[in-house]
């Protein structure tokens, strides 16, 4: 397994602002090889925004980010696909899984739509689900439980050997057993392979988890209990 590059994740100056309201105004976050970052903050302060911004789906206003020393912002549409396939690995938080495909093809999907070899990505998404725990039979993934429906999504966003891991509530549909291991899961994978983890959640419990906490409130992103 590779490591992420040393430069992890800089985010520098980003602001965004969407009919008259400021939902990032000057955020400046970094996040290292290995270390976990939790950003909670009311509902529509603009955590989901952040982390849509970092992935190129939407265009700041201003501002700079960087994810294994590569600048995500300012390339055009083709540069910026290939940017997020290479260095970003996403987890949502309803796993954003094909219901109908088995956990190794939704698995290998990224690689296979990257043109990799079947025979690989076939490979390397079963002994990702080996390791997180998830069958890897012919049982569709909708007839899987939240818990392993979570974990195929972890195995996905990690397939392409990302240089930053992002997560937007990944735990906020699972029940409270399951939510306890999806969040261990993810704060270990980050740490034992050297991925910078940038989640979003609304639970205190997974934030306490994090090496560092923010809360973004009004457009300003501050380390939790500094606002």
């Amino acid at each position: 397994m590779k490591q992420s590059d040393s430069s992890g994740l800089r985010v520098s100056g980003l602001c965004y602002r969407v009919e008259g309201r400021t939902l990032l105004d000057g955020v400046e976050l970094s996040v290292s090889p290995g270390e976990s970052v939790a950003v909670t903050g009311p509902s529509g302060s603009g955590k989901s925004t952040l982390l849509m911004c970092i992935l190129g789906l939407i265009t700041p206003q201003a501002g700079t980010i960087t994810a294994g020393g590569r600048e995500i912002t300012g390339l055009g549409s083709a540069r910026l696909a290939q940017a997020r396939r290479e260095t970003l690995g996403m987890v949502f938080q309803f796993g954003e899984l094909l219901p109908e495909l088995t956990p190794v093809e939704n698995v290998a999907l990224p690689v296979l739509l990257d043109g990799g070899r079947h025979q690989d990505a076939y490979r390397r998404a079963e002994e990702l689900l080996g390791e997180l725990g998830v069958p890897t039979g012919t049982t569709p993934t909708g007839m899987l439980s939240g818990g392993e429906r979570q974990r195929t999504a972890v195995a996905r966003a990690l397939i392409t050997e990302p240089a930053v891991l992002l997560a937007d509530e990944p735990t906020g549909a699972l029940d409270p057993e399951a939510k306890e291991g999806v969040a261990h899961l993810l704060f270990t994978t980050a740490r034992d392979r050297g991925c910078p983890l940038l989640l979003v959640t609304h639970d205190p419990s997974v934030a306490g988890r994090a090496d560092r906490r923010y809360e973004l409130q009004g457009g300003i992103l501050a380390e939790a209990g500094a606002l």
